[in-house]
């Protein structure tokens, strides 16, 4: 869907319907205030299109967005939209005529409320709340005719930047989501021997049950997902370190990155103490010997 073919008919049907007064929108959004050109800025990334999001970028920023590798576009226009998949946009207004911008997508819906522009000569920076979320100013300047993104917050829109910080934080996540489910896998495998008074031979014996009969090869301690030795970018493999009866028997859990790299850097195995000890390995097995994991 073309944005820009579609705007004017979107704005029409929802003046008809009355829930939003005429703000000035023209033919272009970019040629017709701040708050047009950052509603469909948004609305863009909404949708996930990345062609007519760079529309919306100063001309170093667009050439930077432009060079990144597909999937960084893709990961900044999910951080800026706050959706995860490509949603559709919806326009209205709220009790003071400003703009209300909602994100709907399968997952759930961003809700950008759009305030009062303060503008001066080439500049405007303008508050947006987001529901369940914080205000931001967004800065906006005239560039060649057109009104473009330049900063978020006190921020310059520095595009390599901040797509270098949040595939960071991204990374910084998955690998705390795999702390997590060693954590909780540990938890099933201890919960089934106190159960059965025996490790269980392989995840999957952890997994789902049918109602009313859970057993020792179905326990249903943890989720099809889980059970199957893979969650969040993660491959999770479990083993019994040494033979014995009940308590005396130990294991390991080992969890390493699916795709080195995106899902994650460091590797991880719970020793047979109980302790984490990561270090990156591109995506082999940590040892026991690697520094413990706090």
């Amino acid at each position: 869907m073309n944005f820009f073919r579609v705007f004017p008919a979107i704005i029409a049907a929802v003046l008809a319907a009355g829930s939003l007064s005429p703000f000035a929108f023209a033919q272009n959004p970019q040629d017709s205030g701040p708050i047009a050109a950052l509603v469909a800025a948004i609305s863009a990334a909404c949708r996930a299109n990345q062609n007519e999001f760079a529309d919306f970028l100063t001309a170093s920023n667009a050439s930077a967005f432009r060079a990144l590798p597909q999937e960084q576009r893709a990961a900044f226009l999910k951080r800026f939209s706050l959706a995860n998949e490509a949603g559709k946009p919806l326009l209205s207004s709220d009790e003071q005529n400003h703009p209300v911008l909602r994100c709907s997508a399968e997952e759930g819906t961003a809700e950008f409320h759009i305030g009062e522009p303060r503008t001066h000569d080439n500049l405007s920076f303008i508050p947006v709340t987001v529901v369940d979320g914080e205000q931001t100013d967004f800065g906006l300047v005239r560039e060649d005719g057109r009104w473009r993104l330049l900063s978020l917050g006190l921020v310059l829109l520095d595009i390599p930047q901040l797509s270098k910080q949040w595939a960071q934080a991204a990374l910084t996540g998955s690998e705390q989501n795999a702390l997590n489910t060693l954590r909780t896998l540990a938890d099933a495998i201890q919960t089934y021997r106190r159960a059965y008074g025996k490790l269980p031979d392989e995840l999957s014996q952890l997994g789902p049950a049918p109602k009313d009969q859970i057993a020792p090869d179905q326990a249903g301690l943890l989720d099809a997902q889980l059970a199957s030795g893979s969650a969040d970018g993660y491959q999770f493999r479990y083993r019994i370190v040494s033979e014995g009866q009940g308590f005396d028997a130990t294991f390991e859990l080992a969890a390493m990155p699916t795709d080195y790299g995106k899902t994650g850097l460091r590797s991880f195995i719970l020793d047979a103490a109980g302790k984490i000890h990561g270090a990156d390995h591109h995506g082999s097995l940590a040892t026991s010997d690697d520094p413990v994991v706090n």
